[in-house]
């Protein structure tokens, strides 16, 4: 129910724009946020963004290069991706929670497939 997409092998200081379609049942109930997991590495919250998108949270790393929005009359949240880094390659996830604690734990109802992100240096 949630199908993302806008990855892929970009460079150093480039930019990506992920898109995530959702189909689910009262979209614009849910809080929404996009995770990443490197090889090797712990899935990690990227950034979120509640139900009405009044209120948003980055993760430290991206704090500044990268930015989450959502459009609630067409189901979609997206994640501009800013001046990338080699550290910022993964997949990327979009998953979405009726609560914000859940979604910022990482305890969601609904998760993407996933979407490849590699950055070279």
């Amino acid at each position: 129910q949630l199908v993302e997409s806008g990855g892929g092998l970009v460079q150093a200081g480039d930019s990506l724009r992920l898109s995530c379609e959702s189909s689910i049942r009262g979209f614009t109930d849910y809080n929404m946020g996009w995770f990443r997991q490197a090889p090797g590495k712990e899935r990690e919250l990227v950034a979120a963004i509640n139900w009405n998108g009044y209120h948003d949270y980055y993760e430290a790393s991206v704090k500044g290069r990268f930015f989450i929005s959502r459009d609630n009359v067409n189901y979609m949240v997206s994640l501009q991706m800013n001046s990338l880094k080699p550290d910022d390659t993964a997949i990327y996830y979009c998953a979405g929670s009726l609560k914000w604690g859940r979604l910022i734990a990482g305890l969601t109802e609904y998760w993407g497939q996933g979407t490849q992100v590699t950055v070279s240096s």
